[in-house]
């Protein structure tokens, strides 16, 4: 019997094999049907002007940056709607649109699949890369934290304690040594020492004058950056492919998320370790509602990259404009000297932040110009008609722009190139514009919840910057930006920082 068998599995190997062969390409044949499928689909061989130029590069002739290319055509568009047909994309800065997006169909234009796809090696579940019952339930519990006065309070103590200890030393420093230095990386590491401490309780240190190197911070840089990368790409299958057979950025990427992944995880577990149920911080506070480790990471890291890179951005914009505009800085100075009444007092209050008028009529003016997140997109679940009368297929996905916007003169007037803090004043107070106007921080349901403290953090670093230094940019370079989630410089912010 055994040697039946064997005979005729000998007699059988050459039909084996070229049923292997067959079945091999029918595989392949299917693999690249498939594809050439999902590749009509896109019309990557679409010759209009602006995919031409997109997919030559060919606008890098005549700008700097992305954006500024698509505020271009924002402008040029009757509607201040455009599409990109190489990327399924409908780009808008519309207020309308903006509303009918965020708001009115608000439904319609989750994050989708595609969105969570390129984030969710980096944000996993978290909430800014998730829809439905798991964005509802972080949103309630994040909105109540960080609602709290408690919250608010601890956050406040953590900020000056950096200004005092870390921020202001180290710009004296650099004053007495009359160096310049890249003010983007110590406002990323201010930003970053400040949201470990507030998000786990934990100091990584990065603003010591002796400026250490953070393999978490560098490590957060490189997965932010390619994860944006993929965002650009003309097709997901590029990006996937390289991460099937772990290469070239994909390689980089999934190690910079094991490092993160590593850091994380040593956290949550010295969290457990002492004990978090008297702590003030946000991992302890989600630790004492949710189990899921693998969850409360994916939370805390979403808070991390909201909370480092675009208050660092803010910053980084503010003192350019100021080192320009050196007259809103004495403006800032002065109504500081006169809220703060007690000459002794080296920091403001939270009430006395909230007193500032002027320096809020700054910060929002500095964002209307150079919004830390230049665009976010959606992707539509069903067929719509945007109240422009664009056409939106289901699927597709629909950029909102608020870095073009805010260089929209039917939206703000002649003068909305000129940085003009006074527009957001009247009779000396402050007033605010509507949020699909200004969608800075988002708008409808999604709307920003760290909003007041991001705006808390950055006004307290102008004030105790301006009243003590001049910081003046070394140069007269424009700003470029480098392709990721947030608006940083490609190549940093040169400056000296005088004594005053």
């Amino acid at each position: 019997m055994t040697f039946e068998i064997s005979e005729w599995l000998q007699n059988s190997t050459p039909i084996i094999t070229i049923f292997n062969i067959m079945f091999f390409t029918f595989t392949l044949l299917f693999s690249i049907f498939s594809f050439l499928i999902f590749i009509s689909r896109l019309k990557p061989w679409c010759n209009c002007n602006i995919c031409s130029s997109y997919l030559t590069m060919n606008w890098t002739n005549e700008f700097i940056n992305l954006s500024d290319w698509y505020t271009h055509l924002l402008k040029k568009s009757p509607t201040g709607t455009i599409h990109i047909h190489v990327l399924n994309n409908t780009i808008t800065c519309n207020q309308q649109n903006i509303e009918h997006i965020l708001k009115t169909r608000f439904e319609n234009y989750p994050k989708g699949k595609p969105f969570s796809a390129i984030l969710g090696d980096l944000l996993g579940n978290g909430i800014f890369n998730v829809d439905g019952v798991s964005w509802n339930f972080q949103r309630k519990m994040a909105s109540l934290e960080l609602k709290s006065v408690t919250v608010r309070s601890y956050a406040l103590e953590i900020i000056i304690e950096e200004i005092r200890t870390r921020l202001v030393p180290f710009m004296n420093s650099f004053a007495h040594a009359e160096k310049v230095f890249d003010l983007q990386d110590i406002m990323r590491r201010f930003s970053f020492d400040n949201i470990c401490k507030f998000s786990f309780g934990w100091d990584p240190r990065c603003l010591q004058v002796s400026l250490p190197v953070s393999d978490l911070a560098n490590a957060f840089d490189v997965a932010s950056k390619i994860s944006a990368r993929r965002a650009l790409s003309t097709s997901p299958v590029i990006w996937k492919i390289k991460r099937l057979f772990n290469i070239g950025s994909e390689k980089n990427l999934k190690e910079a998320i094991n490092v993160v992944n590593k850091f994380t995880d040593e956290i949550i577990n010295k969290r457990k370790e002492i004990g978090f149920s008297a702590r003030n911080d946000l991992l302890s506070r989600f630790m004492c509602s949710v189990n899921d480790e693998k969850y409360i990471r994916d939370i805390v890291i979403s808070f991390l990259l909201a909370g480092r890179d675009t208050v660092a951005a803010g910053l980084t914009c503010l003192f350019w404009l100021l080192s320009k505009n050196q007259e809103v800085e004495k403006k800032i100075q002065e109504e500081a000297t006169r809220v703060i009444k007690n000459p002794d007092q080296e920091y403001p209050s939270f009430e006395e932040i909230r007193e500032m008028h002027y320096l809020n009529a700054v910060v929002y003016e500095t964002m209307r110009l150079y919004p830390p997140v230049q665009f976010d997109s959606k992707f539509a679940k069903k067929d719509d008609v945007l109240p422009d009368g664009s056409y939106v297929r289901k699927g597709s996905r629909v950029t909102y722009h608020p870095y073009a916007m805010g260089r929209m003169e039917r939206v703000w007037g002649s003068d909305c190139g000129e940085f003009k803090p006074e527009r957001w004043m009247k009779d000396g107070v402050f007033v605010s514009e509507s949020v699909f106007k200004y969608p800075v921080f988002q708008g409808g349901f999604r709307v920003c919840l760290g909003k007041e403290l991001a705006l808390m953090e950055i006004k307290c670093v102008v004030v105790a910057l301006v009243r003590k230094f001049e910081i003046r940019v070394d140069g007269n370079q424009e700003l470029r930006f480098s392709p990721g989630l947030t608006a940083s410089l490609k190549d940093g912010l040169p400056v000296r920082v005088f004594e005053k």
